[in-house]
């Protein structure tokens, strides 16, 4: 039998240690040069990591499945470094471009599911001593081991975000349609409609997502904004604010009238139990998701272009705009608390993500 000290023995050297605990960090990006890591649970700044040759400043960043290292699109969207969150140091860099070709990321990349591959959404333009010429947009596929690009694939113009699907088989492209991709082969083999929604009863949607925030969830989101045909165009409840959802793991997408547009949102995220939606701009909104229907909304000090949610679903954490992530409460939406970006640095556009990590 163990008495106190053998078992105080024993703990001290780990032996009896139970498994490591997940924790929930974010990721943010900000001008000109740098990645914040923010340990969510202390609400306070882990790591700054400084970017060679990242301005105006890093976009978009991917991270690995098990929390150690990111991607990140940076030197005007030309270029992916891959880092490492524990040191900081950038273990490789993909530069797009070339001598005689301009290569954009701009917005949609993912980590395929095995860490594996990454896939880049590419806008190229050949250089010419006196013309540019736009060239066909496309999926590119990298070696994440090496570097080294794989492959390439036609790919629609106008897609913002790319997802792969949970099982790794399908990559899904939000533009004016979503579109379904092979993961192996590039090909697109579904088209979804977004634009073409409803045709009978709503306009157009409205469509604007370039915010990647869909990890805890496994849930594409956006909101959409369209005009019912059928009711009168004086009636304030004809202008219809809409949630788009994609489930990653099955590929179903809904799109339905949320509630009548008198505010707008800029992004929207999932709850890890796919029970609620969080929209923000300049109100912080939650909606279930069932219904759909709102649920409560509050005002928030300044604008916040992206949303997500904790992985236990109890905090929404708000970033991408000005030089502060702000946490709230998912349930009541009541303020949490803050953190500052070091020297006030503004995120812009950029997708604020969040990952997990044994500690």
């Amino acid at each position: 039998m163990l008495n106190r000290t053998s078992v105080a023995a024993l703990l001290a050297a780990g032996l009896l240690a139970g498994p490591a605990l997940a924790r929930d960090y974010i990721l943010a990006p900000i001008r000109p040069d740098k990645l914040v890591v923010v340990d969510a649970e202390a609400m306070a700044i882990e790591t700054v990591i400084t970017l060679e040759d990242a301005g105006p400043m890093p976009q978009l960043p991917v991270v690995s499945k098990d929390g150690s290292r990111a991607f990140v699109l940076m030197n005007g969207q030309e270029s992916i470094a891959e880092v490492d969150l524990h040191s900081g140091k950038t273990l490789k860099r993909i530069d797009m471009s070339d001598g005689t070709t301009r290569v954009k990321g701009m917005f949609g990349m993912d980590l395929a599911p095995d860490g594996k591959t990454l896939v880049v959404y590419q806008s190229p333009v050949e250089l010419h001593a006196t013309e540019f010429k736009v060239q066909p947009t496309r999926i590119a596929f990298y070696d994440t081991e090496t570097g080294a690009l794989k492959s390439t694939a036609p790919a629609p113009r106008q897609i913002t975000l790319l997802a792969y699907g949970t099982d790794g088989s399908k990559i899904y492209g939000m533009g004016r349609n979503m579109f379904v991709f092979d993961a192996t082969t590039g090909a697109v083999i579904e088209e979804k409609p977004i634009h073409g929604w409803q045709q009978d009863t709503h306009t157009q949607p409205d469509v604007l997502d370039v915010w990647s925030q869909f990890e805890s969830s496994g849930v594409m989101a956006t909101p959409f904004y369209a005009v019912r045909k059928d009711k009168d165009p004086t009636d304030p409840t004809a202008y219809q604010t809409g949630l788009l959802t994609l489930d990653l793991s099955t590929g179903d997408l809904s799109m339905r009238d949320a509630e009548a547009t008198d505010i707008f949102y800029f992004s929207t995220a999932v709850s890890p139990d796919k029970t609620r939606l969080y929209g923000a701009y300049n109100f912080l909104s939650s909606f279930d998701l069932a219904t759909p229907a709102p649920i409560k909304r509050v005002p928030l000090p300044h604008s916040y272009y992206s949303v997500n949610v904790s992985t236990d679903g109890r905090t929404v954490w708000l970033g991408g705009a000005l030089g502060d992530l702000a946490a709230y409460d998912a349930e009541t939406l009541e303020r949490k608390g803050e953190v500052k970006m070091p020297g006030g640095a503004s995120m812009s556009l950029a997708s604020v993500r969040l990952f997990t990590r044994e500690d």
